[in-house]
């Protein structure tokens, strides 16, 4: 293997891909640091449900930015940056190898482009623009951005609500339009001529037979008392925490409303969709990456370690 430390490694892949483990045997291979690179196990209280790392392989190797943040606050790509940036500065000068390792797309693009230097909008801000997208149409934002900010309303349709009440919040916030905050330089943290990137994707139907088998384990490992005691925090529902991958059908359930079989079959068709929108957004922005679609990791761990040696 090479001397440490090695080039930044980056390993992403849709949810129940195999990517954790793949990350893990190559932390163990080269005395790496594993750091997080998805926006739902940043938060604290969901370890089962979003499916972090284990305390045991925690214990194996160091990981970095997982579950240390509060699902009061909504965590922002922009604060992942910043912390990100200081993991990867700690592992080199530790002598060790920073692997990032997620499914949030957004983040690794973010890495490796850069992000416009927009500043954090309030909470505040942002409950009341949210509020306003769930009264009123998207016609009805539209021609409240046009009014506001008619340089980012020509960039924009009436049909794509999300992005019209983010151009709000940020003129709102700011006083300047979203368009002129884009157009500032922005300085990416990583190059991806400088780093190993790889994406780990089996076969759709191999997908979805884990994302099923895991859910299962889910339950078993405590998943519903995760989410009573997010219920019992009483947080607002357009929290980012309150939208991870199963919350809503399972606080449903706590509820009363609908039984654990409903509630199941809920969580796995949302699972489902969410993996293969993972794989449509990962088969159109990372082609350039080192594909791997073996079937099983005893397969997987040693190409892994051979390109990552090359």
């Amino acid at each position: 293997m090479q001397e440490k430390p090695t080039a930044p490694i980056l390993i992403a892949g849709p949810t129940a891909s195999g990517k954790s483990a793949a990350a893990l045997a190559l932390a163990r291979q080269l005395g790496g640091v594993v750091i997080n690179a998805d926006s739902m196990q940043v938060y604290s209280g969901l370890r089962v449900l979003t499916a972090r790392p284990s305390e045991q392989d925690e214990a194996l190797v160091p990981h970095k930015l997982y579950g240390f943040v509060p699902p009061a606050e909504a965590y922002s790509v922009g604060r992942w940056l910043g912390d990100v940036a200081d993991e990867i500065d700690a592992a080199h000068k530790g002598k060790q190898t920073p692997i990032l390792v997620g499914g949030t797309g957004l983040y690794f693009k973010a890495l490796l482009e850069g992000l416009a230097p927009v500043p954090d909008v309030p909470e505040q801000v942002r409950y009341y623009w949210r509020g306003q997208a769930e009264r009123l149409s998207g016609a009805e934002l539209y021609d409240m951005l046009a009014a506001r900010d008619p340089a980012m309303a020509d960039r924009l349709r009436p049909q794509d609500p999300q992005r019209i009440v983010r151009a709000l919040e940020v003129i709102d916030a700011t006083g300047r339009s979203l368009s002129e905050w884009q157009a500032a330089p922005v300085q990416s943290v990583l190059d991806l001529h400088d780093v190993r990137a790889v994406v780990v994707a089996p076969e759709r139907e191999i997908i979805y037979a884990r994302c099923e088998e895991r859910f299962a384990a889910m339950l078993d490992g405590g998943a519903l008392d995760e989410v009573a005691a997010l219920m019992a925090l009483e947080l607002d529902s357009r929290l980012p925490a309150m939208r991870a991958l199963g919350v809503a059908a399972l606080m449903a359930h706590l509820r009363g409303e609908i039984g654990l079989e409903e509630a199941a079959t809920r969580v796995k068709t949302e699972t489902r969709r969410y993996a293969k929108r993972q794989l449509t957004w990962l088969r159109s922005n990372m082609i350039t990456w080192k594909w791997f679609v073996e079937k099983d990791m005893v397969s997987l761990d040693p190409q892994l370690f051979a390109f990552i040696d090359a």
